[in-house]
């Protein structure tokens, strides 16, 4: 239990650290890949709606498990699409606090929803934060370059959410699920706060 805890902890300053050092790259350094990969490490926001996905997956098991990242990265792409081209998207930072609030609570309920309505939920979220990838890219970064680092780093993100369900779910089943609803619902309160203005 406190190996699997401890593993968890250690999981989770993995996937903070990059969030940190990277939220004020470098002026020579914001174009390209390496300005798109820091974009999604760059927002508490970004960082824990993925991590959420990735603990959603594993929550449901399967084809799950590798269907509902790799949805949300293609559909997120296609979001950036639409920000890059400037096509208006309505309610883009509160669909993407929704996401926080609203993924979190599935992990913390350990809903078991059925795979076409995950899919759904994860198509919709992936919009708001696809389009915020795109929308915010800097005039001199290279179009492509940009969206495999906000893609990459997405995935990276959504891997350290699936690690982490594992790692949980180590700790055996009945504290496995007391950890799980405790992160996901302190991910569904800051989702709060974050829509509130107060995050």
């Amino acid at each position: 239990m406190k190996s699997a805890l401890k593993s968890g902890l250690l999981a989770l300053a993995a996937v903070a650290l990059p969030a940190v050092a990277s939220a004020h790259p470098a002026i020579g350094e914001a174009a390209g890949f390496s300005h798109g990969f820091a974009h999604p490490m760059s927002g508490l926001d970004h960082i824990l709606a993925m991590v959420m996905v990735g603990v959603f997956a594993f929550q449901l098991a399967g084809r799950a498990t590798w269907l509902v990242p790799t949805t949300f990265v293609l559909v997120m792409a296609l979001g950036g699409v639409f920000g890059i081209a400037g096509i208006i998207v309505p309610f883009v930072e509160t669909g993407i606090a929704l996401s926080v609030v609203v993924l979190g609570a599935i992990v913390a309920l350990h809903v078991k929803a059925p795979l076409a309505t995950a899919l759904g939920i994860i198509g919709l979220f992936a919009i708001f934060h696809g389009y915020a990838h795109g929308a915010e890219m800097p005039e001199n970064a290279a179009g492509a370059g940009y969206a495999a680092g906000f893609m990459i780093a997405t995935a990276l993100l959504h891997a350290a959410g699936l690690a982490l369900g594992y790692l949980i779910g180590r700790a055996g089943e009945r504290q496995g699920l007391f950890v799980t609803r405790t992160a996901g619902g302190l991910a569904a309160v800051a989702g709060v706060g974050i829509l509130a203005g107060l995050i």
